[in-house]
């Protein structure tokens, strides 16, 4: 059997399962939620990059688990972030986490728990975890962590698999369990070009994740043969927002033509003419047939109602987005209908949460199915032999895994291939127009 078939076998079946809860059947147990760990003090200087010792008289081994042959799994999150928002989502993550091991059920598996909030804290629960036997780390949550601790535990051979999506970070044993904004950018373009379009447009936020969108989505138009008529780029304030939509829009040159042929029909005395524009106020079509916005959350509520405002007809421009758009209250921004994003395939992911919810009382972030799925990559990846479990080749196999957000798998460079779905925006909730692929016709390319 196929290590993607099986991760495929392990985790299907319990998607299934779970959902059925309700009616009269009971719901499962809670799991018994342990504390994260807080580090109170910082370490007092940063260490240097050096594998660690590992002595197994020395691994963790809670009482109640001895004399079995544990598999440690390592969770590092930002419990000590400054941050309470980050502190939350790191609560939120490790739930996720404790709430796949409880559905998966292997006694044999370990998770421990270590707090970061700085490169020197994930330093210092990197060497920890590995020196208290950890055979596979998941996380840091953060980029700056995650490059901090690769050189540890790339030299004490433990794999780490991320939830960064800065590409940057990844290869050495770092593979990033996220979701890379290339893939999003590519999905989006391959399904539009497919739909005839060939000419785009685009607006990008001023910030980091702008720029790696941006190049990534000039190079997905060339490589498909299309163009990019126009761009801008804009800040983060909504004021700085007008003047680069107005610049995508065209809005100074076809407000003027409106005004040019509204004198025109005065002077030939064309009434029934000044009758059709009257309303109007642009004169002529844009040069394009879709526009690239990849922005969410508040922003985007604040950005997208500027494009019909300055005449960018969504009856007539397709709206894009990235993975940012799957947010169900965007759903009732009017100037995204019909508006196209990827995402991961919604259905397991919203069995996911519906479960999450009736475990911890709450809505889990969007991203906490990344712990989730680490965990069950874990526990699909235990079933092999010591020594063969978290090697590359396990963790590369070409035929990936399937999780809650769908099919996956690491590419030898540390980058992850997901398969996605294209969904269109609709008020009463975004809707698949093009489903996920269920697996992965080809070996990976780099």
């Amino acid at each position: 059997m196929s290590l993607g078939a099986f991760f495929l076998i392990c985790a299907m079946p319990l998607l299934s399962g779970c959902a059925g809860f309700g009616g009269n059947e009971a719901p499962p147990p809670r799991p018994i939620v342990t504390a994260p760990p807080i580090a109170v003090q910082p370490p007092p200087a940063a260490q240097q990059p050096t594998g660690v010792a590992r002595d197994p008289s020395k691994f963790f081994t809670p009482a109640q688990m001895a004399g079995r042959p544990l598999i440690r799994v390592a969770i590092l999150l930002p419990f000590n972030s400054p941050r309470a928002d980050i502190r939350s989502l790191s609560n939120a993550l490790y739930n996720a986490a404790q709430l796949a091991l409880f559905e998966f059920n292997n006694p044999d598996i370990l998770l421990m728990p270590k707090a970061t909030g700085s490169a020197m804290l994930a330093q210092k629960a990197a060497q920890d975890a590995i020196r208290e036997g950890a055979d596979l780390i998941l996380g840091p949550l953060f980029a700056e962590e995650v490059g901090a601790i690769a050189p540890i535990a790339h030299a004490s051979n433990v794999p780490v698999v991320a939830f960064s999506s800065d590409t940057k970070v990844a290869g050495n044993g770092v593979y990033l369990l996220s979701f890379p904004p290339d893939e999003d950018v590519n999905r989006i373009v391959d399904f539009a070009v497919l739909r005839s379009m060939t000419k785009f447009a685009a607006l990008y936020p001023q910030d980091d994740y702008g720029n790696r969108v941006r190049a990534s989505f000039e190079k997905a138009v060339a490589d498909h043969g299309s163009q990019i008529v126009t761009s801008a780029s804009y800040p983060p304030n909504t004021e700085g927002m007008n003047l680069p939509v107005q610049r995508v829009a065209s809005y100074g040159g076809r407000h003027g033509a409106l005004l040019a042929k509204r004198s025109e029909l005065k002077k030939a005395g064309d009434a029934a003419g000044l009758k059709a524009i009257e309303n109007s106020d642009t004169l002529g079509d844009l040069g394009y047939q879709a526009i690239f916005v990849p922005e969410g959350g508040t922003r985007l509520r604040a950005l997208a109602p500027l494009l019909p405002y300055y005449d960018v007809d969504p009856r007539k421009v397709k709206f894009l987005g990235t993975g940012l758009w799957d947010d169900p209250s965007l759903a009732r921004e009017p100037a995204l209908e019909g508006g196209w994003f990827p995402a991961p395939p919604p259905e397991a992911h919203a069995q996911f949460v519906e479960r999450y919810r009736r475990v911890y009382g709450a809505e889990p972030p969007r991203i906490a199915s990344l712990a989730y799925d680490g965990v069950s990559l874990a526990v699909a990846l235990s079933a092999h032999a010591e020594g063969e479990r978290f090697t590359t080749e396990a963790l590369t196999h070409p035929d990936g895994f399937a999780g809650v957000d769908g099919i996956f798998r690491f590419l030898p460079d540390g980058r992850t291939e997901r398969g996605l779905a294209v969904l269109e925006m609709h008020p009463t909730g975004a809707i698949v127009i093009d489903p996920a692929p269920v697996s992965f016709g080809v070996p990976p390319a780099l």
